[in-house]
């Protein structure tokens, strides 16, 4: 069917013509930018409620801009037990403790969207909602960062899982957790540095003096993960690290080279990171991530980097259906599907990075070859906007997994804050008693996660809107971070 293409002047956008017609709008006040509306899906809705679930998620003192206005400020004591400031920062997902690992991946890939998509980003009227989104992360590290520690974690996860209240009304221990030349972390301490180094590129044209102090951290953070190499496992079961450190250290040496250009990254790069081949990307595993981030350097003249464009073209291979390298599973309907439980963390990741590599093989005039077959940034990118249309409804159940968003989408996200009313007097409520009066309702959730892609389906497609099914439907921070770049692309651009 072929599509029609309508220009028009920005008002109110409606759904018109067949469903693949596709409404272009030039926005004369963004500068000239393209807003592309599928007539089956907002990119620009999409995007603009993704972040408003980041949000949704914040801890601490809530600004007063603050968009999910039942939400309100919480934990505002954290680190009071070691003396320490460590309001703020982000809750990872449906409950109330702050993970350090998972948070920096948010930041990182969060900044990675601003600086790949910032004129994108523009032209939705989206990247200063970004930007504060970092920022409310990188502050937090800020207080969570000195000289010879990092503390990595509040909240005993344990405890807080015993007990089904807002955060606002929490009354479980709030158990800080750190990092120092005795507890070595390198895994945390190396992403939280890729954050810190993303974040500080992301911060320089409108900051200096802000991206200077975010890249003067990252420089600390990385040394402190190379001269004190070992694995944490504080924050196990909930997020252990199998992938172990190479790969933190790898990324973060990845993103200070991009924010300095000096040569001991490179160095480390070329000479002293222990590389892998990889066919996935998440909170885990970055590898995938800085070889696509590395290829770029390589179509830039640095030909002794060939290696990573190999591994590279390798994670596209191993993800394609149609290359015969395919490793990935991928759903009867064709949706990346590694292992269940927040499996839409590799659905987003997926399409992020074929997303940016499918922009560097387009300025570089380049293919990925896989055995005797060849694809090219077009298809690259059409496999990445299938992954974000399976997500938002474009799929056999006729729903979207993103809460508020599209067809029938899901309204019981299992979520501690979003399905206890406002209001409700909890104080004498016990944490068994609140699993019966709050989690074991089949009713929708009292307040919308707005903007949450929650996990998702299963293998076969199946998918049940339940609280209490958490692998289907607890939302992340991570999984929406790495959404938004591709939301931001797929607004502004026609792609077929």
């Amino acid at each position: 069917m072929l599509e029609k293409k309508i220009c028009l002047v920005y008002r109110n956008i409606m759904h018109v013509g067949k469903p693949s017609a596709i409404i272009v709008v030039w926005l004369a006040l963004f500068q000239g930018g393209l807003l592309c509306v599928n007539a089956d899906l907002n990119y620009k809705d999409a995007l603009t409620k993704s972040i408003i679930f980041l949000e949704a998620q914040r801890s601490g003192k809530l600004p007063p801009n603050h968009r999910p206005k039942w939400r309100g400020d919480s934990a505002l004591d954290d680190g009071k037990l070691v003396n320490v400031d460590l309001s703020g920062g982000y809750y990872d997902a449906g409950d109330n403790v702050k993970y350090g690992l998972p948070m920096a991946f948010t930041v990182t890939t969060l900044s990675w969207a601003a600086i790949q998509y910032n004129s994108e980003l523009k032209a939705t009227g989206e990247l200063q909602n970004v930007m504060d989104g970092i920022k409310w992360g990188t502050d937090y590290f800020f207080k969570a960062i000195s000289k010879h520690k990092l503390y990595v974690q509040v909240g005993d996860p344990n405890l807080d899982h015993q007990c089904w209240v807002r955060p606002e009304e929490m009354r479980t221990p709030r158990t800080v957790y750190r990092i120092d030349e005795n507890t070595p972390g390198s895994e945390i301490a190396g992403e939280t540095s890729a954050a810190m180094a993303a974040a500080s590129i992301a911060f320089r044209s409108i900051d200096k003096v802000y991206a200077r102090r975010l890249l003067n951290k990252a420089k600390l953070l990385f040394q402190m993960a190379k001269t004190h190499k070992g694995t944490y496992d504080g924050e196990c079961p909930f997020y252990c690290s199998f992938s172990g450190y190479n790969d933190e250290l790898l990324w973060a040496a990845t993103w200070l080279y991009m924010a300095t250009k000096r040569p001991e990254y490179l160095t480390y790069i070329h000479e002293e990171a222990i590389p892998a081949t990889v066919a996935e990307f998440s909170w885990d595993l970055k590898y995938a991530g800085a070889q696509v981030l590395v290829s770029k350097l390589f179509f830039e003249g640095e030909k002794e980097l060939e290696n990573y464009k190999n591994q590279a073209d390798s994670y596209i291979c191993s993800n394609l259906p149609e290359s015969p390298y395919m490793q990935v599973h991928t759903t009867p309907a064709g949706m990346v599907h590694l292992r269940d439980g927040a499996n839409s963390q590799y659905v987003t990741g997926t399409a992020m990075l074929f997303s940016v590599y499918s922009d560097i093989l387009a300025e570089h005039n380049q293919k990925v070859i896989c055995s005797d077959k060849q694809f090219d940034s077009t298809h690259l990118m059409a496999f990445a906007k299938k992954q974000i249309d399976l997500l938002l409804g474009n799929n056999p159940n006729g729903r979207s997994y993103m809460v508020g968003f599209g067809s029938n989408p899901p309204t019981q996200a299992h979520h501690r804050g979003a399905s206890i009313p406002v209001g409700a007097d909890t104080s004498q409520v016990s944490c068994p008693m609140s699993f019966v009066y709050w989690y074991n309702k089949d009713t929708p959730n009292p307040n919308e996660l707005t903007g949450a892609i929650l996990g998702g389906p299963d293998k076969d497609d199946k998918f049940n809107d339940k609280r209490w099914e958490s692998a289907m439907t607890e939302p992340c921070t991570y999984v929406n971070s790495l959404a938004v770049g591709v939301l931001a692309k797929l607004a502004t651009k026609s792609i077929a």
